[in-house]
């Protein structure tokens, strides 16, 4: 059996971790944003601006800026060399193309994120925004059917994340026999509120990503701030941007749980 590298594991961690942190503050935020003044709906790279604001924020920056690469380093083994064998069906092919996308919108995020720390940038934490990417893809040949199978591939691993969440199914990826009860409990209450909140959130960017391709229009795009202002603008908008922000925060956690414990080696072991 083909071993996953030392240095590839621990600085694969760190990368969940790195996740974990970008999550906890995007949902802080929109739970603010939820009760009251003070807080804001925003995605990756808000939170990532938000990071600079903060005391040794440069450092957190550099931290989270590094740390992401070993989170896009993990994605790209999982979507080219299949060490968790998810197969090569329709499913299994989903699910790999999915990491490979989520590499390159971390990507993005990492870039960013040492761009600004390294003072390169003084506006925005990340790269490009969905709109901008969307236009820059509609321009090429076949460049609205790549959104619209972006959009399907986004809205698919949603729909996926949130299955996973509701029956558990991303507790086959952690080594539970190293956890004591304590620990599973956690990994299991945070792991399936957030995976389902986080879904949720997929799910609409995933339809708005199909609804550029289907009206050439790439403002109609939208990321994870865009997703959770849909969801405040609907009837009870209030309450169901705070739960959703609660499942972002749990989502959070559940990466550095996943930074610890999350099998990192060939097969199911």
């Amino acid at each position: 059996m083909e071993e996953t590298k030392p240095w590839v594991r621990r600085f694969s961690r760190v990368g969940y971790m790195a996740k974990g942190v970008v999550y906890i503050i995007i949902g802080v935020l929109a739970l603010l944003a939820a009760v009251g003044p003070g807080g804001e709906t925003t995605g990756t790279t808000g939170a990532v601006e938000s990071v600079s604001t903060m005391p040794f924020g440069k450092l957190l920056l550099w931290i989270i800026g590094i740390g992401l690469f070993g989170y896009i380093v993990w994605n790209l083994i999982k979507a080219i060399k299949d060490p968790q064998g998810e197969g090569s069906d329709a499913k299994g092919w989903i699910k790999r193309i999915g990491y490979f996308v989520s590499a390159i919108i971390y990507g993005n995020l990492a870039i960013g994120a040492i761009l600004l720390a390294s003072r390169q940038k003084s506006s925005s934490g990340g790269g490009e925004s969905e709109k901008e990417i969307s236009a820059r893809l509609m321009e090429q040949p076949f460049g609205v059917w790549l959104i619209g199978l972006l959009g399907l591939i986004i809205l698919l691993y949603g729909l996926y994340e949130l299955q996973s969440g509701a029956r558990l199914k991303f507790m086959e990826q952690l080594k539970t026999h190293e956890m004591n009860a304590k620990e599973k409990e956690v990994a299991e209450k945070s792991g399936r509120v957030g995976l389902i909140a986080r879904g949720i959130v997929l799910g609409i960017i995933g339809f708005f990503f199909t609804r550029t391709a289907w009206t050439h229009n790439p403002e109609e795009s939208k990321g994870v701030g865009g997703a959770l202002d849909e969801l405040a603008s609907q009837p009870y908008g209030t309450i169901v941007l705070g739960i959703v922000a609660t499942g972002l925060i749990l989502y959070g956690i559940y990466q550095f749980i996943r930074g610890r414990y999350e099998k990192m080696n060939y097969g199911r072991q």
